[in-house]
């Protein structure tokens, strides 16, 4: 591959940020992360630092389903996966809960290399529904080790000997940082010849394979990363909680947070967990003190959106305006239009 892309008529026009002003974005994101201990109180940090956590879920969930087409129902697999390996770490190995967040992303990395295997034999809602088997019977098998804690789950024992309130501040900047590289790691990813070769698994999958793309392993690898990101959001959350337990860990909530945010902001898109992010929260914290209502409210929220918007919000405004933020769209070689005539050519 060569870095390169086919012309596609829809991107002709598309306007982005120059680069210049995502680095200033990217400074000033930064900066508000860093000074947030001293601009919140400590119930709007602890929402913050949700939020920037469930954000950085999405974004990985977006980057299997939108870019690689496979839709998961059971990505809490790896949000508890990622979680049981950074407590069982620093409990068992008496570690500092800081160097334990390091375990969950190469935690649930290698379950993702392992099930990939298994579930790619699956296709479409078969694959959905089976990872969605697979993390039943994770939480089943974390529940029934007594060393994982059982149905009790596990308590961070290492906050012993770290101050609180240092710690909550640590936890925010760890949230911000993981949101952040999220964010950094999709546009890399979709920017490289993996992007690539993702995009043209998207548009066209026999094509694909027909110009020698190895579909499975470039769906192999996306899994592998969206795991990987997944289980380290999963296991700063919980460790900010102090305590783990398999029937919250593994909670099918998880995926159903991703999957809304996502198909709400606009899947395939990385502008699209953010705008969902930004609504799925709105709602949660204006009408969640009204019960079921609530639950009503984003079901027809999401109703409305697929049918009157079926790419999600960000889908609309790009559609009105061929305006993104983030380009991950690939530069058209110089020589392509001379390809083309000489090929247009021959066949006369």
């Amino acid at each position: 591959m060569t870095g390169t892309s086919p012309i596609n008529p829809s991107d002709r026009g598309t306007r982005s940020l120059p680069l210049s002003v995502l680095i200033v974005l990217a400074i000033i994101a930064m900066a508000c992360v860093a000074a947030g201990p001293w601009l919140l109180g400590q119930g709007t940090m602890r929402l913050v630092s949700e939020i920037l956590l469930v954000l950085a879920m999405a974004q990985m969930w977006n980057l299997l389903a939108g870019y690689a087409g496979l839709v998961s129902f059971g990505h809490q697999a790896f949000v508890g996966g990622g979680a049981y390996a950074a407590f069982a770490v620093s409990n068992n190995l008496g570690l500092n809960p800081y160097v334990s967040l390091l375990a969950a992303p190469i935690v649930a990395a290698a379950m993702a290399a392992v099930l990939a295997p298994l579930l790619f034999r699956l296709r479409d809602a078969y694959f959905a529904i089976g990872i969605w088997v697979v993390a039943e019977v994770l939480a089943i098998l974390c529940s029934k080790v007594p060393g994982l804690g059982g149905q009790l789950g596990m308590t961070l024992k290492s906050i012993r000997n770290l101050d609180f309130n240092t710690f909550s501040v640590a936890i925010f900047w760890i949230s911000g940082a993981v949101a952040i590289g999220s964010l950094v790691t999709v546009c890399v990813v979709l920017r490289s010849d993996l992007g690539l070769a993702l995009s043209a698994v998207r548009n066209n999958e026999r094509a694909a394979q027909s110009l020698g793309i190895d579909v499975w392993k470039i769906r192999f690898v996306t899994f592998v990363i969206s795991g990987a990101g997944v289980g380290l959001a999963g296991a700063v959350y919980f460790v900010s909680s102090l305590q783990v337990v398999p029937s919250a860990a593994f909670d099918l909530n998880w995926a159903v947070m991703m999957l809304f945010i996502t198909i709400i902001g606009g899947i395939g898109r990385v502008e699209g967990p953010i705008i969902g992010a930004i609504i799925y929260f709105t709602l949660r914290e204006l009408f969640a003190e009204y019960g079921n209502w609530y639950l009503v409210l984003t079901g027809l929220v999401a109703v409305v959106t697929m049918l009157l918007a079926p790419e999600g919000i960000w889908g609309l405004i790009y559609r009105r305006f061929r305006f993104e933020i983030f380009s991950v769209r690939h530069r058209i070689p110089d020589d392509w239009a001379d390809h083309k005539n000489n090929h247009t050519a021959d066949a006369a």
